[in-house]
């Protein structure tokens, strides 16, 4: 895979992981004093990228303090087990519910090959390496790491996921957010500015905290969202009321299927209506093949988010 990346300035990259295509996916290097950490980490397959960068940057493997993912899923954690191999000084940060799955990621890896199938987990992924609990540091909310002259602190932050954490950096202002603010991917971008997706993906959508998540990282006052999917964006205030007009939206769409026993096509139907909706009020043109491409997996997630929340309101 080809190198890719771009400075998002205060000394942090954004780097592509090429997962499923370009433009879906980043993620972070910062550099401080000599020192350097990594937020997020891609799969397996992005790891020769970031050794490759770290060596254009004149960084020294040892150089790397900190591989910080924001949660346990693939798209975001899958290569720190090959990372934190390549990477001999480096401790994991990691949400104190999360850190299991890092130690022994047995249980995920069983489960990611069942939903993909095994050729499909074997191409995505390859494999999930163990980590060595001793480098792993648990994080717990408000937890802070000295990384040269910046502080990085975390921020527990359910909603999306009940082991998420983001991550506010002292120099930029900035927050590491995941997937807790949202995706909005460039080729969606308008006049208008970023296109925000709620990513509910399976299992742990939870619209109640992620209403508090939201306000509790605003009221941080941050100058950007560093965003996994995909890079900065600016005037996080207006992003975020969209975010919580989404948490509602996604919640009225999906209650009047609370009784069905397999909702999960009529979710998806209902989805596609309401994002093809906001996606012309906001300016875009693209074909429904173009839309398919870009937000094809993402809706198709959602669609599964929800369903599961509604069993889980059942039960």
């Amino acid at each position: 895979m080809k190198l890719k990346f771009h400075d998002e300035g205060q000394d942090v990259t954004c780097i592509e992981t090429h997962y499923q295509r370009s433009g879906l996916a980043s993620c972070y290097l910062i550099q401080s004093a000599g020192e350097a950490a990594l937020i997020d980490t891609g799969t397996a397959r992005t790891t020769d990228n970031i050794m490759q960068l770290l060596t254009l940057f004149g960084l020294a493997p040892n150089q790397v303090r900190y591989v910080i993912p924001t949660h346990v899923h693939l798209d975001h954690a899958g290569g720190a087990g090959q990372l934190m191999q390549r990477l001999p000084e480096a401790e994991l940060v990691i949400h104190h519910a999360g850190a299991r799955h890092m130690i022994d990621p047995k249980k995920i890896a069983a489960g990611s090959s069942e939903v993909y199938g095994e050729e499909e987990f074997a191409r995505q992924f390859v494999e999930l390496l163990p980590i060595d609990e001793q480098r792993v540091i648990q994080a717990t909310d408000g937890m802070r790491v000295v990384l040269g002259k910046r502080e990085l602190t975390c921020i527990d932050t359910p909603g999306h996921a009940r082991h998420h954490i983001c991550i506010r950096d002292s120099q930029s202002g900035g927050i590491f957010s995941g997937d807790t603010f949202g995706l909005a991917y460039p080729e969606l971008t308008t006049e208008q500015g970023p296109f925000m997706v709620l990513p509910a993906t399976p299992t742990q959508f939870d619209p109640e905290n992620w209403h508090q998540t939201l306000d509790r990282l605003m009221a941080l006052q941050p100058s950007c969202m560093y965003l996994t999917h995909y890079g900065a964006v600016r005037n996080p205030e207006a992003l975020a009321l969209t975010l919580h007009q989404e948490i509602d939206a996604y919640v009225a769409i999906a209650l009047p299927f609370a009784d069905l026993e397999n909702p999960l096509d009529a979710l998806e139907t209902a989805l596609w209506s309401h994002f093809r909706e906001r996606l012309h009020a906001h300016g875009n043109r693209q074909s429904p093949a173009e839309q398919q491409r870009l937000l094809g997996m993402d809706v198709r997630l959602c669609a599964q988010g929800l369903q599961v929340w509604l069993q889980r309101r059942r039960k």
